[in-house]
């Protein structure tokens, strides 16, 4: 009786253990074939080029351009704030290496934040230029100033590269998904690009709406800015005639999505801070007496009412200045707007003689400002072209224009560079180096064409 009692419970027993075995084997199985599916995931960052084929994915493009365009200004680390640095308009607040020997102008081709700032200035390009193909061949009834403005991404990234790096920059391209690497250009030859493309987004603005309006006018003031560049005033001048001044081309930010790190790095972080006559040279920006920069001193009361509480940079050594002209991270900054087709204009009437329409000109936009007194004609053509370039350089304070022009100063202007960079002892000890200009970054060295990336040369 047991072992016939046993043997029927020894069956279902054996049956459990069976059916267990296979229930574990399964879910092996099942376990193996979820982590190979798990490691062929597609990766969602990698966009091939038949997922743009079509009128949304051409749109999508259009947009990513405009967000890498953001990125590539006043939404990350830009050519805005190292440029800014390099020059007279921001001074150090921190101990990264690669930020002071920008400020201190001795650049090594390493320097991982102008590697990082090159690398997004071109992503903007070539989105730019993906997207005027894909809008062409799959959505050619869309809106023209939606193409101008990819001319306009385009032109505004090399042209800013070339105020900023030295000659030999390179423009790669890609292709059916395939990069086709470019050679160095001269300084001349990249406004000779930026300035070709400019004219091809201008056909394509016919219509009359706002946005018609706004891109139609951003290439304008583009052009004019490339035509400057290259030293040809008068046709500047007439590239931007008719640009109202009350235009602007915004950059817009969020908390929710990319900061204005104008703000982060100057009001949050403290790792910059408005400069004082920096180097000899430099200009008073920190100073608070043209309403154009203003700024309060870290733990002041205007400073603690946009939620600047600290007195020192980043270092914890130096006060730290804020521009409050961007109070908050949702900012929106204007990278181009008509008081600089004004001062377009004033320059091209100071170079053809007429130093009294430039002077006029230089008021009438001072007058759109609440408390800015008019200038009187200073004394000298010497003294009134420095009259003209400081009205630039308040109007345009931290917006990406400073190094261009103080390199403009030295190469069409005949100034010497140590009468126009900072100079002299430098605030963190040692002295200023000699650098005009920023150097080829290391990694282009990936590309077989780049030479090796180094500058054709170092000029100004």
């Amino acid at each position: 009786m047991h072992a016939y009692h046993t043997r029927p419970a020894a069956r279902p027993r054996l049956r459990t253990l069976a059916h267990r075995t296979g229930v574990l084997a399964f879910a092996l199985v099942a376990s193996c074939s979820t982590a190979t599916e798990v490691l062929e995931v597609k990766d969602p960052d990698i966009v091939n080029p038949s997922d743009v084929q079509s009128v949304a994915g051409a749109n999508a493009v259009r947009l990513g351009a405009l967000a890498r365009l953001n990125a590539a200004t006043s939404g990350d680390e830009s050519l805005f704030l190292l440029g800014g640095l390099f020059t007279d308009e921001w001074i150090n607040g921190d101990s990264f290496i690669a930020r002071q020997e920008i400020d201190q102008r001795t650049i090594t081709r390493e320097n991982t934040f102008l590697t990082a700032a090159n690398r997004v200035l071109h992503r903007a390009r070539l989105s730019a230029e993906q997207a005027v193909a894909l809008l062409t061949q799959y959505n050619p009834t869309a809106p023209g100033w939606q193409v101008g403005e990819m001319f306009f991404v385009q032109a505004y990234t090399i042209n800013l590269m070339a105020e900023h790096y030295c000659s030999g920059l390179v423009f790669s391209s890609v292709v059916d998904g395939v990069e086709q690497y470019g050679s160095p250009l001269t300084t001349t030859a990249s406004f000779e690009k930026a300035l070709a493309l400019v004219d091809q987004g201008i056909t394509k603005v016919t219509g009359t709406t706002t946005d018609d309006a706004r891109v139609l006018n951003a290439l304008k003031v583009l052009k004019g800015r490339i035509l400057a560049n290259l030293n040809r005033q008068a046709e500047a001048a007439t590239a931007v005639a008719g640009v109202p001044n009350s235009f602007t081309f915004n950059m817009l930010h969020a908390a929710t999505a990319t900061s204005n790190q104008i703000w982060s790095f100057n009001n949050l972080s403290r790792r910059y801070s408005v400069s004082v006559n920096e180097g000899t040279n430099g200009l008073n920006f920190g100073g608070g007496t043209d309403p154009r920069v203003p700024v309060c001193q870290g733990g002041d009361a205007a400073c603690r009412a946009i939620g600047v509480t600290l007195a020192t940079r980043d270092d914890l050594l130096r006060p730290i200045i804020v521009a409050s002209a961007w109070p908050a991270r949702e900012t929106p900054v204007a990278i181009t707007n008509g008081i600089e087709a004004r001062m377009i204009e004033a320059e091209a009437q100071l170079k053809a003689g007429n130093a009294t329409a430039a002077l006029a000109t230089l008021n009438a936009a001072r007058a759109t400002v609440a408390g800015l007194a008019p200038l009187t004609l200073a004394a000298t053509p010497a003294a009134q072209l420095t009259q003209l370039f400081n009205e630039r350089a308040f109007w345009f304070f931290g917006r990406g224009y400073r190094t261009g022009d103080m390199r403009r100063l030295i190469r069409q202007y005949a100034r010497a560079a140590n009468t126009v960079f900072p100079t002299g002892t430098w605030h963190k000890g040692g002295n200023y180096g000699v650098d005009v200009n920023f150097p080829i970054p290391q990694a282009e060295q990936n590309n077989p064409n780049a030479g090796g990336a180094a500058c054709i040369d170092r000029n100004a």
